[in-house]
């Protein structure tokens, strides 16, 4: 097959088994509940285990994943402590996501499965490779400083993945990712799977590819746009947070996702967020590394349930129940906005996804409309007293969301403070002045022991 030719758009019924799934693999899915694969799967897998390059296209939350991941467990040799396998993502939360979907995956085979991100020492990372790694997941800098070290051997890598290759081109990851690829054997297997594809990322799948095959999930809309109901809401800057605030009231929310374009804005918002009494954590690149999975952690579990964060986390940010995707910051353009939204609505989910527009960006909302063929319902403009918020999500009154959130929010909700950092606070040190009384106390004491006896008779 060329790379142009398109793998069918019919896709039968068919099981992990028809696909050429061992028994050991079928048994770690069914362990945690999958049992039927999903359309990118049942189109990829047969060709993945035949050793065909692909270049995967399938919107977010369809299961690209276990598409490559399967195969991987399935080629990797137990008895050989050595790299076989390289996934490359571009961002440490997706890192962390497949790494441990591949681990599930292989947990019966036994596969040994390492994540490789910044921001972690980097010690740890070189024990784990040395005492046998034999499927790799890292990010495109950390990566490149162990291959650099030669604490990273990929002569013997048998398959290289690279997952959403369209956010290591925007974020100008491709000269370290083609780095990588030439660490790599040229007999090797190779995939590439991303939401969208634009034309760097197609060069650089063709360049490093051997006659790719190219697949696509769905076609049209549905391969770029989750089946999730979207609102575009035109609304001033000055009430946009009172807007979000009714919005994260509608009793039929469970946890959400709000999008901000900066750092400085994600802690502005979080800041009011958690001052209103929302259980509220936020996610960006200048938190450290601990700190971020801490964060997404009280996220999974539920003692948060609204997340802030720049679009670090539009990539490998996949928890159940996210319910809604909030774009407080229009997105720059279509393929951000596909890949914001598409953290709600996964794995045939339901979802909404709702995306402010100021007045200076309605142009880049109206182009993103056009793209996605969102045209058919219009931009409203609303407030935070707006009829129609009552309306759509079903809101209370102001008063009754604010006496829900004082008695349903609990104590440990509040050290989403500083960044989303859920480390418990320190034990406030002895005040200074207690400090000086009893210095005082003690310099008295001393004093009188020292004192002369006519003096103290004086």
């Amino acid at each position: 097959m060329s790379p142009n030719e398109t793998a069918t758009t019919i896709i039968p019924e068919r099981s992990f088994a028809d696909l050429g799934l061992t028994p050991m693999t079928l048994t770690s899915l069914a362990r945690i509940g999958i049992e039927h694969p999903f359309p990118i799967q049942t189109l990829c897998l047969p060709l993945a285990l035949a050793g065909v390059d692909l270049i995967g296209q399938a919107r977010t939350g369809t299961g690209k994943t276990l598409a490559f991941g399967v195969p991987i467990v399935q080629e990797v040799d137990p008895d050989v402590a050595a790299v076989q396998a390289l996934v490359v993502v571009p961002t440490r939360e997706l890192c962390l996501q497949v790494a441990g979907d591949i681990e599930t995956a292989g947990r019966e085979a036994g596969t040994r499965v390492v994540s490789i991100v910044g921001g972690r020492p980097i010690g740890p990372q070189v024990v784990a490779l040395s005492q046998g790694a034999q499927v790799v997941v890292g990010t495109p800098g950390r990566l490149l400083d162990l291959l650099r070290q030669r604490s990273l051997d990929l002569s013997q890598v048998a398959i290289l993945v690279l997952d959403e290759a369209d956010e290591m081109l925007d974020l100008g990851f491709l000269p370290d990712v083609e780095a990588i690829i030439k660490a790599t054997p040229d007999h090797r297997q190779t995939m590439l799977f991303s939401a969208t594809m634009p034309k760097a990322v197609v060069a650089l799948a063709r360049r490093y590819s051997k006659q790719p095959t190219f697949v696509h999930a769905e076609h049209g809309q549905e391969a770029t746009v989750p089946a999730t109901k979207q609102h575009f809401f035109q609304v001033h800057p000055l009430n946009r947070f009172q807007v979000l605030c009714r919005i994260l009231d509608a009793p039929a929310r469970d946890r959400v996702a709000v999008f901000r374009r900066t750092k400085r804005g994600v802690d502005r918002t979080i800041k009011g967020l958690v001052e209103a009494g929302y259980k509220a954590g936020a996610l960006h690149g200048d938190l450290p590394q601990v700190a971020r999975e801490r964060v997404v952690q009280a996220f999974r579990k539920g003692r948060l349930d609204v997340l802030v964060c720049t679009d670090v986390a539009a990539r490998g940010l996949d928890i159940a129940g996210l319910s809604h995707v909030i774009n407080y910051d229009t997105p720059e353009d279509d393929r951000a906005y596909v890949h914001r939204i598409g953290r709600t609505g996964r794995a045939g989910a339901a979802g909404v996804a709702i995306t402010f527009v100021a007045w200076n960006e309605l142009d880049t909302a109206d182009l993103i409309r056009r793209r996605l063929n969102l045209t058919d319902e219009a931009v409203h403009e609303v407030y935070s007293t707006s009829p129609l918020l009552t309306e759509l999500f079903d809101l209370p009154t102001t008063e009754e969301a604010a006496t829900r959130r004082k008695h349903s929010t609990p104590a440990e909700a509040a050290p989403a403070r500083a960044g989303g950092d859920l480390a418990p606070a320190k034990t406030a040190a002895p005040k200074p002045a207690n400090r000086r009384r009893r210095r005082r106390r003690r310099i008295s004491s001393s004093e009188a022991t020292a004192r002369p006896a006519s003096a103290a008779a004086s």
